[in-house]
Parts: structure tokens; sequence; C-alpha cells
């Protein structure tokens, strides 16, 4: 039986896993990365992974039909990529983007590569770290032909050849679907986030957040794997005295506000969370400061200068 071979651009934290799991998984990786030391490093701890200093040789290193994976950031990155790609790239071959892209850049790109002969499949991918270990949850848009392709890679990275993946739909219905996964992840997070906030306020009770969180794992109604992972850091630390404020937003929670927008569909919870996810970022600052102002101007309240 023919050794299946992939090759895979984009070696970060996602990236570098996957490679790993599918080479574990016996499949021949050609591995490229803007940094060679990288490349270098996976390859001398799996014998299943080629180092390519360019795509140039990992493209030329695959045999027809070619599949090339890109786990690139979203925007000029993967754009560049993808037109790098193209020129390499023949009629046949199935160039997958499996990075957060947004779902109707997927679609206008799998126009572009169908003039060439290339198919295009967008692939979500959720299971961040642990993902190498557990497997990886996998949203893929396209159509039948270029997916029958790229199939035996998705069993390879899933939980099991069973379950895990999902050929969602045709073209961009990969991206769309893990935009919308991720837009839900942000209101569990906040959700989460709000109500230990609320319980650790209540200074009387003296709650200890970490037996709470350990205790809602079991049997409850809210137990989940972001729960987990709530337990296992305050089991360590309760106070979160030397954690930053500043909680980062990805595009993805962005796209999903203005789909919702779009389609007239009410997403409060997914909406508001982005919100405090700006607000974190001091993006909320000068509007708290014209609060303060207004409340002196018509009741004549204390002014609080910065630093008290």
């Amino acid at each position: 039986m023919t050794q299946l071979q992939i090759g895979m651009y984009g070696l970060g934290r996602m990236g570098g896993n996957m490679a790993k799991r599918l080479a574990r998984g016996g499949v021949r990786v050609l591995a490229h990365n803007r940094s060679f030391e990288v490349t270098q490093k996976l390859a001398g701890e799996e014998p299943n992974i080629q180092a390519c200093r360019s795509l140039e040789e990992a493209v030329a290193g695959l045999a027809a039909p070619r599949v090339l994976w890109l786990m690139l950031p979203s925007g000029q990155a993967t754009e560049a990529a993808i037109l790098q790609a193209a020129a390499l790239l023949a009629p046949g071959d199935i160039l997958v983007d499996g990075a957060n892209g947004y779902y109707k850049e997927a679609i206008a790109r799998s126009g572009q590569l169908s003039g060439q002969g290339i198919r295009f499949v967008d692939v979500g991918v959720s299971g961040g770290i642990w993902g190498l270990d557990n497997g990886y949850c996998l949203m893929a848009g396209g159509d039948d032909a270029a997916l029958a392709s790229v199939i035996p890679f998705l069993e390879v990275l899933a939980p099991a050849l069973d379950r895990g993946w999902l050929h969602a739909g045709p073209v961009g219905s990969g991206h769309f679907t893990k935009m919308v996964h991720n837009g839900i992840e942000y209101g569990m997070m906040q959700a989460f986030a709000e109500g230990f906030a609320l319980m650790k306020a209540k200074d009387e009770f003296d709650l200890d957040m970490a037996a709470i969180a350990e205790l809602w794992r079991h049997s409850s109604v809210v137990r989940s794997w972001l729960l987990d992972l709530t337990a296992d850091f305050l089991k360590n630390d309760q106070k979160l005295d030397a954690i930053g404020t500043f909680v980062a937003d990805s595009g993805e929670g962005r796209w999903t506000a203005l789909e919702a927008v779009e389609q007239g569909v009410p997403t409060p919870v997914m909406s508001l969370a982005l919100m405090m996810r700006f607000a974190s970022q001091g993006k909320n600052d000068y509007a708290a400061k014209m609060l303060s102002m207004m409340r002196k101007g018509f009741g004549g309240h204390a002014v609080q200068g910065k630093g008290e």
C-alpha cells in the first residue's frame, strides 16, 4: 500500500502538532516553515517528517494529485502563500486552508483557483495544544471530489476514523462553521468568567473557587472542557493577581458578530462577549472617562484622578 503523503506549510503551535500527529499516523509529511530551524527540529523528532527549505521543494516532492495544507495566520500571510502555491500546483491538485480564515475569502479563493484547475478545501480546526494527543475537531468545506483526497488526512488528525471530522458542505462551509464555533466559545468563556467573578466578590462567604470549579466538573449541567481547564488553573492560583486584564480577540469573533448583523439573526451573548474583549483591551477607557465627567456635570459627583 502506497504511503499517504501531504505537504504542510506553517508549523506553529497548531501546524507543528498537526504535522506530528499525521507523521505518527503513518503519513509522510513534507514540511515547510519560514524558520527552517523549526522544520529541522520537527523532522528530528518524527521520522515521517521531511524538512523542506522552500515551498517549491515541498511541492516538488509530492506525487500527483498533490495535497498541500496551509496552517498560517489569516490575512496577508495566507494570501501570499496561496498565490505562491497557485504558481507551483498543477490541475487536479488540492490546496487546503486549515487556519482561522474568513469563509467569504475561502469562497473567493476557490473561484480564483478553479480557473487553474486547482481544487480548494477550507478546514476549520479546533483542539488547541491538546489536539496532538487527543485528536482535532475538523470542519471541512469543498466539493466531493476534493474531499475524497483530503478525508484520509482528516481521519488521522481526528480522534477516530468515524468521529471528530465532518464534510460540512461546499467551499466556505468549513470556515463558516468554525467561525460560529468560536463565537459560541467566546460566549461560554465570558459566562464562566462572570460567574466566578461574582462568586469571588462575595467576600463574606469566602468561597473556594478551585473547589467549586472541581465540583461542577462532576454531573453538573455546565461541565465542559472549558470548566476542566478553569479548574486546573484555579487549583494553582485563585487570586490571579499576576495576570493582566488584556484579553485578545481573534478575527473569528468579529466575523461572527458581523454575520449576525448581515443575516439579522440576534446573537446578543456572542456579540456582547466580543465587546467585553474590546473593553479589556482599554477600548472602553475613554467612554468611562466621558461617563465620569457627565456625572460630574449633572450631579456634581466627584471624579477620580488617574491612579486613585
